[in-house]
């Protein structure tokens, strides 16, 4: 039986699954050893478990003797999901770039908001030229309209602030910042 990611979060927004789902994570396999490790008393366990058998979470060991956590159920749970993201996303427009580019930003922007910094410099580059291509070439821009254009994409200005000048894509002078480099399409 196939979950949807949002049935098991259902599953697990209560406190008391999530003990027990907790205690047979950690090795616990009759409702004896759930009890002693979760803290819940008996009828608590025993109403829990109930309802996570239901939702296929709980599964009774191969041999009859004890109770499992079914761990394939959220690796599935994970596949339909990015299986119905991939169906259901429309392709973020990244423009005219090349194909590299646009594998690179695909990892890293998601609905035109960076996700993460890339820790690899090169990855790093293409996420700083598509970020510079925010600024007008030829316009100086306060430090608060940098930190606000910046902020839109990512909530860490300052990294993305250092990074687009170290990397020559801004420059800065008394606090006031101009696009110095990266790439702009040419009418």
């Amino acid at each position: 039986m196939e979950r949807s990611a949002a049935a098991l979060v259902g599953l697990l927004a209560e406190e008391d699954r999530l003990r027990v789902v907790a205690a047979l994570a950690l090795g616990a396999a009759t409702t004896d050893e759930v009890v002693g490790t979760s803290g819940l008393d008996r009828r608590r366990v025993v109403s829990a478990l109930e309802r996570l058998a239901a939702g296929g979470l709980v599964v009774e060991e191969a041999d009859g003797k004890g109770l499992r956590l079914a761990v394939e159920a959220f690796k599935e749970a994970a596949r339909a999901e990015a299986r119905r993201r991939a169906d259901a996303e429309p392709e973020e427009d990244f423009g005219d770039l090349d194909a590299v580019a646009v594998a690179v930003l695909r990892n890293f922007v998601s609905d035109g908001r960076l996700t993460r910094i890339p820790a690899a410099h090169a990855k790093r580059l293409v996420v700083l030229d598509w970020l510079a291509a925010r600024f007008e070439p030829g316009r100086t821009y306060p430090e608060r309209d940098v930190n606000l254009l910046l902020g839109m994409a990512h909530a860490d200005v300052a990294a993305l602030r250092r990074y687009l000048v170290d990397d020559g894509f801004l420059e800065r002078r008394d606090g006031f910042y101009w696009r110095a480099g990266g790439s702009f399409p040419v009418d």
